[in-house]
């Protein structure tokens, strides 16, 4: 393999490519995931608003989603990605199956971190008079935090392996320049290159969230 023959400016622009799809995909993961995660433990057993008839319709749609492949939503996704966006391609194109193959996924993640949070939280917050709406954002959010920087570094990772794949059908980034040098062109040396960058990239990712949850972890 010789590396001189890669062009680097062609590595740094597929990274940004990279780090942008994750970034924004991720802003609107938590903004429509963090809502469904909450409403999701809040209407299930013997929480606060228990209604089960609405948790198990936003269980099902939630498990139907988690349950499809990704590729496959990609493909399945472009019609309503050109609707949304105007293109199928690029930064922008990947944006959209990106956010709805990664919500539901981060959405039961934060379920789940609700759901280790001690009951007694609840149950002092309903003695002093609370209502619903100051248990949930004053006690059972600020308790998660911790939990739910977790859950984000875990979807933010799984995004950027996603945005990679969105290569396969011209979504940019790494993962594009891998298919297209990397396989296409039998470009060993460019293959190498963008999983390395890859891999640093995750590195850092869970570094930093690790970081993050230590520091906002009650002692």
């Amino acid at each position: 393999m010789d590396f001189s023959l890669i062009d680097w400016s062609d590595i740094w622009q597929a990274t940004w490519e990279t780090l942008a799809m994750t970034g924004f995909s991720l802003l609107f993961t938590i903004l429509l995931g963090l809502p469904l995660g909450i409403l999701l433990f809040i209407t299930g057993k013997r929480q606060l608003l228990e209604q089960r008839g609405i948790y198990r319709v936003l269980s099902l749609i939630v498990n139907v989603l988690r349950s499809v492949p990704f590729l496959i939503l990609l493909i399945v996704m472009i019609p309503v990605t050109v609707l949304l966006v105007g293109t199928s391609l690029g930064v922008l194109g990947a944006i959209p199956p990106l956010v709805l193959g990664t919500a539901p996924f981060f959405a039961r993640l934060v379920e789940n971190v609700l759901r280790e949070i001690d009951r007694g939280v609840v149950e002092a917050c309903q003695a002093m008079g609370a209502s619903k709406r100051q248990i949930i954002f004053g006690a059972l959010l600020p308790e998660a935090l911790p939990g739910l920087i977790a859950a984000t570094t875990v979807t933010a990772i799984a995004l950027m392996s996603y945005a990679a794949m969105s290569g396969v059908i011209g979504g940019g980034g790494l993962g594009d320049l891998a298919i297209r040098f990397g396989y296409q062109r039998f470009q060993t040396e460019v293959m190498v290159t963008t999983v390395a960058v890859l891999v640093v990239l995750v590195q850092a990712l869970q570094f930093s969230g690790d970081r993050l949850v230590q520091h906002f972890t009650r002692k």
